[in-house]
């Protein structure tokens, strides 16, 4: 991983570059993690959040954390508060940790835990989305007030899976604080995504899996402008190979974006880029319900789907084909998983894309949603390179997209 925070020309100050000694520094992280029945099942967010943390509280700022958590859809919910966070932060560092719980999240109770507190101390923040201005355009009053709260001295953004969001607590916020930098783990995903796509070491192989072409549009034009070999699994597969004039029986296809995926095969043929798809699949007769259900299945090539079936991963040539292509990658970028890899039988494909990532020696990067899941999920996590803790966010970073949350730091 290189040392400068750039991509596409960015070179953004980061928490090694500033001086918090005494300041009060509010930090951007990404608390969203799953909870069930008020505990946490997962708390990779937290930990990931942790080196930036513990910098800034080495370094003696008085560190106050604001996050999301979940959509709460009427202001206030019980359910998605941060407290579970904050109670799990202060079993995870070595100092003071206060909880402010305030439903307007810059209530009394954050105002006296902000006075109170010494260097070095950390206080979070109840959930910003528990005020509905933090997602709309007006959100300038709730910004100032964050911005307020730490005297307008330091902003740091740490949360890179709502970095392409424009909300009050992500970029609104930057209009009025003195300083701004970006934490070490948006530094390590700008390193790694954007070196990826800007600068790949070569051949530099992208694999694109998931259920719809729709989401994935602007993402496959992009890549076909910067990779060498791009894989295409999953559901969006299936509109792939009818453009070809394949039949897919009852797999999923859109077909508003046949004529699309018509001008991607030409696209890349035309740049002289390797387009893989697959060359067998394995099908069944429906749907599982429920989606982990026992299912019996067949493998049959791709052009020969029964009208009456329905592809649901990639077969085992295909697994092989694709396996093959990574080998001798220098650069993987996966989005995707290849199949419905939440059942078992249908995570065959899935698995081998993973293995073949796992065994390379090349930079492996997961851009994360279902493909990360899927990879902490089959026990693959410490082979990689990189696991994006944004799914969204990733994807607009590998469409080439400028992320709001990035583009308002300071430059170097």
């Amino acid at each position: 991983m290189r040392g400068v925070t750039k991509m596409a020309g960015l070179n953004k100050v980061t928490v090694e570059d500033i001086d918090v000694k005494g300041k009060k520094v509010l930090v951007r992280v990404d608390f969203n993690v799953p909870l069930k029945d008020g505990v946490i099942t997962n708390d990779n967010r937290i930990t990931a959040a942790l080196p930036t943390i513990n910098k800034l509280v080495e370094n003696g700022a008085k560190v106050v954390l604001c996050s999301h958590l979940g959509k709460p859809k009427n202001g206030p919910e019980a359910k998605f508060s941060l407290k579970p966070a904050a109670d799990r932060l202060a079993e995870l560092v070595n100092t003071k940790v206060t909880f402010a719980a305030d439903d307007t999240v810059v209530g009394d109770n954050a105002k006296a835990a902000v006075a109170a507190m010494n260097d070095g101390e950390i206080v979070v923040l109840e959930n910003t989305r528990f005020r509905g201005a933090e997602e709309t355009k007006n959100g300038e009053e709730f910004a100032k007030e964050l911005a307020d709260l730490v005297d307008g001295q330091v902003f740091v953004m740490d949360a890179f899976g709502s970095a392409h969001r424009a909300h009050a607590s992500t970029a609104g916020v930057t209009k009025f604080v003195k300083e701004t930098a970006v934490g070490y783990l948006m530094q390590k995903e700008i390193n790694y995504l954007g070196n990826a796509v800007e600068d790949p070491v070569r051949p530099f192989v992208a694999i694109l899996g998931g259920a719809k072409v729709a989401d994935k549009l602007n993402v496959i034009s992009n890549l076909l402008e910067k990779c060498d070999t791009l894989i295409i699994g999953g559901g969006m597969a299936y509109t792939f190979l009818k453009a070809q004039g394949k039949e897919v029986g009852k797999s999923l296809v859109d077909d508003t974006k046949l004529d699309y995926c018509k001008e991607m095969i030409e696209k890349a043929e035309k740049n002289g880029k390797k387009l893989l798809l697959p060359i067998d699949t394995t099908v069944v007769d429906s749907f599982p319900d429920p989606i982990d259900a026992e299912v019996s299945v067949e493998i049959v090539d791709a052009d020969k789907i029964p009208a009456d079936k329905e592809g649901l991963d990639i077969g085992t040539k295909t697994q092989a084909l694709f396996a093959d292509a990574v080998k001798s990658a220098k650069t993987v970028v996966w989005n995707g998983p290849m199949g419905v890899f939440e059942n078992p039988t249908l995570a065959a494909g899935t698995i081998a894309v993973a293995k073949a990532l796992a065994e390379t020696d090349a930079t492996t990067i997961i851009g994360g949603g279902d493909s990360a899941a899927a990879v902490i999920q089959l026990g693959f996590a410490d082979k990689m390179s990189h696991i994006s803790t944004g799914g969204g966010a990733s994807l607009e970073y590998l469409e080439g997209k400028v992320l709001p949350g990035i583009d308002v730091i300071a430059d170097k």
